[in-house]
């Protein structure tokens, strides 16, 4: 049974005077012993890095070279970081900034931008879906639907200026991403961006607050889960607590200065037809200071029906390992229900004997 709504947004909890605990039902370590951040997890180097600047370069050995890079990060993690990506730093900051003054606007302030059901273009809130869970996360959000057609909320100043121009920088770097997975794949430069009608692209700006947590190893920022869509890009202040899965462990993600953050999604799996993984990944929280961060994910159109991409499942030896599916359904799907690993694309799966 899902517990009592939460009645505030986890800013303002964490801003109770003397709050030395946290309520029982923001406690996730009973619910989820397995995906508790009590177990310690691995600071790591070893997170592949795409340099984007080579992606988009005329030399076609370095072009070659970094096709390679990226095919080799989506298949072994599903996880990466991009460097010279083009986007300007400050324009970074800018972001980051009209999210905390977002957040530190009045509680009042914020409802006008509430929504209420998951596919309502601007809509804030706490935790991920609180009428599912089990226990609460540790979390506020904005979602904001900015592609194909921009939406944005009206305060504070200038923030919807810098989300506009954010999110039209981070369509171009996921579609040269793409470009490269296509022909990482052995298809045609340009075949994902027809397949899945990515000029009306699906684009959602999301950003997070975690507040300072007095036990961080009871809560979760967000439970471990997979991201629906092809790419995710994401960005953060200068406080950590990306954690992603990798070989059965949790890696700490200590992000390069400057960089994206990317996590290959649901859709890309499917559209591989499993070549590529859909990245595992949580936030974990600290006792010391806030942490925001902006991941952009990006889909296909909300109206392209998502399978296997034809050329890869042409050998019987290959067959469709998904049945297709509206990505407006699936995302539907996902966001209505509890959020835990992959289990929806689980059930989109086709079983063999």
């Amino acid at each position: 049974m899902a517990p009592t709504q939460p009645a505030i947004t986890v800013k303002i909890l964490s801003e109770s005077p003397n709050l030395k605990s946290i309520p029982s039902n923001y406690v996730n370590s009973a619910m989820y012993p397995s995906d508790s951040p009590a177990s310690d997890p691995i600071d790591s180097n070893s997170i592949p890095t795409v340099d984007f600047s080579l992606l988009n370069s005329t030399d076609p050995h370095q072009r070659s070279e970094a096709i390679n890079s990226l095919n080799k990060a989506c298949q072994d993690w599903g996880f990466f970081m991009v460097v010279n990506h083009g986007i300007p730093e400050n324009l970074m900051k800018e972001v980051i900034d009209g999210t905390q003054g977002f957040f530190n606007m009045r509680e009042e302030e914020k409802k006008e931008f509430e929504g209420k059901h998951v596919l309502d273009p601007i809509r804030c809130g706490t935790s991920f879906n609180a009428s599912k869970e089990k226990a609460f996360f540790w979390r506020d959000y904005l979602k904001v639907f900015v592609h194909p057609k921009f939406h944005s909320p009206s305060k504070p100043q200038g923030y919807s200026d810098t989300m506009s121009e954010y999110s039209e920088k981070t369509r171009e770097v996921a579609k040269g991403l793409l470009a490269g997975i296509s022909e990482g794949l052995g298809l045609e430069e340009c075949f994902l961006d027809k397949a899945l009608d990515m000029k009306s692209g699906f684009q959602i700006f999301i950003a997070n607050y975690y507040p300072r947590c007095p036990q961080p190893e009871l809560a979760l920022g967000m439970p471990p889960h997979s991201d629906h869509g092809l790419l995710t890009l994401i960005i953060q202040n200068q406080v950590g607590g990306l954690q992603v899965q990798h070989q059965g462990k949790w890696i700490h993600v200590n992000a390069l200065p400057n960089s994206l953050l990317v996590n290959t999604g649901d859709h890309l799996e499917i559209f591989s037809n499993g070549k590529y993984k859909s990245n595992v990944h949580r936030v974990v929280v600290n006792n010391t200071r806030p942490r925001i961060s902006v991941a952009v994910a990006h889909g296909p159109s909300l109206e392209a029906i998502v399978s296997p991409a034809c050329p890869l499942v042409q050998s019987e030896s290959n067959p469709p390992a998904y049945i297709p599916m509206k990505y407006k359904d699936y995302m539907e799907l996902q966001q209505s229900n509890q959020l835990h690993q992959k289990s929806i694309l689980e059930q989109v799966k086709i079983l063999r004997n």
